[in-house]
């Protein structure tokens, strides 16, 4: 289409460009990095005392390695026995049924502590005689339950303790389905379970599943319920019962991409069961410790029938085990589907104290972008009812919700130190507050942070970790068409049809990429005379040579862009870009003249000749770019104007475009 002689420096401006990439890439990398393990290994060792089948267990645990600023660490334990039982207390004593060797397991989770929990060896406790025999106690307060004896740690094991009940009036026998793994992640939170059963149950080969067709279609509803290891003496054990099995199993397997299924027999009326699962965390799960996962079971306590139970665990990712922290369901979002979510919110506080507490204040920030109005508290530990207006003696929670934040106070209450005399049980000083909001009309992509100030009576507060909120990128493609307009070269025509991919709905800083397909052309005639011999005579003649050449051609160019929304309708961008000529077709038409004598006014003869010229794939280049957009800058219609300065001696140009983001 034409060749300038002009050659810019870009040599700062790209230097700029770089520094500028440079500076966003290494953030993304640097947040990227891998959080250095800890290698050190510290061991807890099992000891017990044996009376003929009274058993009494000591715990020998490495010392703590104190979190400067947290309250004072301590340990809590959970055991099993071998024989289908399990404690949580310190130094436990139980008592066997039956002789026989078993196999007494430990896990020391160390709170407030810098370093892993510490490993355990197995113990072989071998039991020759009965001495004393022992009662089944009836301990559960529901027919299936799910918990656990620690939160997940990135590359550790924590427990998942089923329970497991017969409430019919005859012996029954059904199954347990377990999901975990949840396909809104990513990778696998957790690595093939180890499964200890102590009552004679036994996997189900997931391909061999049959279902219980007896149900009732209309019951479809499912709740989600968390029952932690707390053993509070008032804790509600909410379930959820239903009697569609096949529709609860494929909502689970919509939800989770692994299934464990245990089938169990002869399960005698009021009999209580537990199944163990160690569950160790994959290297790959999600290292956001402000996120909430979950894991699904459903419970077929008679397999003549689709009555069943379904109920969700879950949990909150930690790098370290503090029992003072709030975590969310809002880890990663769909910011096209964000107006159909309700977040849900977990504070969860511990009392370490030397006594119990009688008032316990939460003060949650709120994030702007959402809607204060939409805040529902979901549940609360200690369980009591809202405050009235005027005061009251008996136990309860205010609430007081500003403009940013939400507080919470636990009044008249009795929640146990962990330093307090006789607390043997450290979950019994743990409490929660679960509360659910939505988004605000007006919000942007943006991360939120939240976190909470827990205050113990008339002490220090203690700050939470942040409980963030994410959106996935998503993708978000724009068609775009305008004008190339090229200032030094004459006649030229350039149109171009473009394809965008960025970002969904990006709220500043995002990357941009576009394929365009441009159509150009232009037009030039040059003309010489020059004064010739006339051949016929001798005399001279004008000779005037008329130069037409045509250009059209097809040009593809792939710009990547750094771009900013500077609000709702404005953007600027940066960016380089390569282009080559597909296709470019020369026609030349070169037509003679001869004048009698020196002057035009006599025309005594004219020829023209015709050529044509066709290259592909030619003329590559690169440059930087510019850009501005008005209109809607995020999604929708908006116009642009774009500078490219190409780094070889081709020309500058103008585009002008319009474009719109889907």
């Amino acid at each position: 289409m034409g060749v300038l002689n002009v050659k810019p420096n870009f040599a700062p401006m790209q230097k700029q460009l770089t520094l500028l990439f440079l500076l966003f890439f290494g953030s993304i990398i640097h947040a990227q990095e891998p959080v250095a393990k800890d290698t050190v290994v510290r061991y807890a060792n099992i000891g017990y005392d044996a009376k003929g089948n009274e058993v009494s267990f000591l715990s020998d645990t490495p010392p703590l390695q104190q979190i400067a600023g947290a309250p004072k660490a301590f340990y809590s334990y959970y055991w099993e026995f071998g024989d289908g039982t399990y404690s949580t207390e310190k130094d436990p004593k139980h008592t066997y049924k039956k002789t026989g060797s078993y196999e007494a397991k430990l896990w020391a989770t160390n709170n407030y502590d810098t370093g892993k929990p510490p490993a355990t060896r197995p113990k072989e406790v071998v039991i020759n005689e009965i001495t004393k025999t022992v009662d089944d106690l009836a301990t559960m307060t529901d027919d299936f339950m799910l918990k656990r004896n620690r939160e997940p740690m990135i590359d550790e094991e924590m427990v998942m303790i089923v329970s497991y009940k017969n409430t019919n009036n005859y012996s029954s026998s059904g199954n347990i389905h377990l999901f975990y793994n949840e396909i809104a992640f990513k990778s696998d939170n957790f690595l093939e379970p180890e499964i200890r059963m102590h009552h004679g149950e036994t996997l189900i080969p997931t391909d061999v599943m049959v279902y219980n067709k007896d149900h009732n279609p209309t019951n479809t509803f499912l709740t989600s319920i968390e029952n932690e290891l707390f053993s509070y003496s008032n804790q509600p054990q909410d379930s959820t019962k239903k009697t569609n099995l096949p529709l609860s199993m494929e909502e689970a397997k919509q939800l989770y991409r692994s299934q464990k299924s245990i089938s169990f027999e002869n399960m005698q009326p009021g009999e209580e069961r537990n199944l163990f699962l160690t569950m160790r965390t994959a290297p790959e799960m999600i290292k956001d410790t402000s996120a909430i996962i979950s894991v699904r079971g459903i419970y077929v306590p008679d397999n003549n029938y689709g009555d069943h139970t379904v109920k969700d665990m879950e949990m909150e990712i930690v790098t370290s085990h503090d029992p003072n922290k709030m975590s969310s369901n809002g880890v990663l979002m769909n910011y096209r589907l964000v107006r159909f979510k309700t977040l849900k919110y977990k504070i969860k506080f511990q009392n370490n104290g030397e006594g119990p507490a009688r008032t316990i204040r939460l003060e949650t920030d709120i994030p702007d972008m959402l809607d204060m109005s939409t805040l529902k508290l979901e549940d609360q530990y200690p369980a009591c009812p809202i405050c009235p207006k005027e005061p009251v003696r008996y136990s309860c929670l205010d609430t007081t919700f500003l403009k940013n934040k939400a507080i919470f106070t636990f009044k008249n209450i009795y929640l146990p130190g962990t330093e307090q005399k006789n607390v043997q049980e450290k979950d019994s000083t743990k409490g929660f507050v679960k509360y659910s909001i939505r988004f605000a009309k007006d919000f942007h992509k943006q991360k939120t942070k939240s976190r909470t100030a827990i205050i113990f009576d008339k002490n220090e507060p203690i700050i939470t970790n942040y409980a963030t909120t994410r959106f996935t990128p998503g993708i978000s493609i724009g068609i775009k068409a305008g004008y190339n307009y090229y200032p030094k070269v004459e006649n030229a025509q350039s149109y171009f049809l473009s394809a965008v991919v960025s970002p969904y709905k990006p709220y500043r800083f995002y990357g941009q990429a576009e394929f365009s397909n441009s159509f150009n052309s232009n037009t030039s005639t040059t003309s010489m005379d020059q004064i010739v011999d006339d051949p016929r005579n001798g005399s001279i003649q004008l000779q005037r040579t008329i130069t037409a050449t045509e250009q059209k051609s097809v040009n593809w160019e792939v710009p990547v862009l750094l771009r900013y929304n500077i609000n709702n309708y404005l953007g600027i961008g940066a960016g380089v870009q390569t282009n080559i000529n597909v296709s470019n077709t020369t026609h030349n038409n070169v037509t003679v003249e001869y004048y009698e004598g020196d002057s035009d006014q006599f025309l005594m003869d004219s020829k023209t000749d015709t050529s044509s010229e066709k290259e592909s794939f030619t003329n590559w280049r690169t440059g930087i770019l510019l850009d501005f957009t008005a209109g809607f800058s995020r999604l929708g219609p908006s116009l642009g104007a774009r500078y490219v300065m190409n780094n070889k001696t081709d020309f500058n140009y103008w585009q002008l475009y319009a474009l719109w983001r889907f």
